[in-house]
């Protein structure tokens, strides 16, 4: 499964690329992550990057290893992220096209890259059952809306 949503901000690209290319801020655009940390002397975005990120579902918690696969700076960002156990979960992109100089459409788009198998463990340790098309598409917006309001105030 593939979800994608998209949102217009009054903001340069590179500006909307350096927040969603921040995972250690992360957590104060989206729902889910809290932040983590760069790992194996990475000290930013780069491909081939890692990162360990942290998350939080009402009580649960729970970290993932995160690895970045594209990194365009002003254009595109996207990462993969395993379980700790190296199972695959998903890959998150930001696709950011200017439409002038003070402004540009973001698209993050989320797949799902868990084993079927996997799906009911994963739900345990998140607290998140099901990762339908409607819970994580409100999850995109929040995210989206997030990175709008923090770009347009500079």
């Amino acid at each position: 499964m593939t979800i994608s949503r998209s949102v217009h901000v009054d903001a340069p690209a590179q500006r909307v690329w350096d927040l969603v290319s921040d995972l250690p801020n992360m957590g104060r655009l989206s729902p889910e992550n809290t932040g983590g940390s760069w790992r194996g002397g990475a000290t930013g975005p780069a491909v081939g990057a890692r990162f360990k990120g942290s998350n939080r579902h009402g009580a649960r918690r729970w970290s993932t290893t995160v690895k970045v696969t594209r990194c365009e700076p002003g254009s595109a960002f996207a990462f993969a992220v395993s379980s700790v156990l190296g199972i695959p979960v998903s890959e998150w992109s930001y696709d950011i096209a200017p439409t002038g100089p003070d402004g540009c459409d973001i698209t993050e788009t989320w797949a799902d890259r868990r084993p079927g198998w996997f799906k009911r463990p994963a739900g345990l340790v998140t607290g998140v059952m099901t990762r339908d098309d409607i819970s994580t598409a409100v999850n995109l917006e929040q995210t989206l809306a997030a990175v709008r309001a923090l770009a347009e105030r500079g």
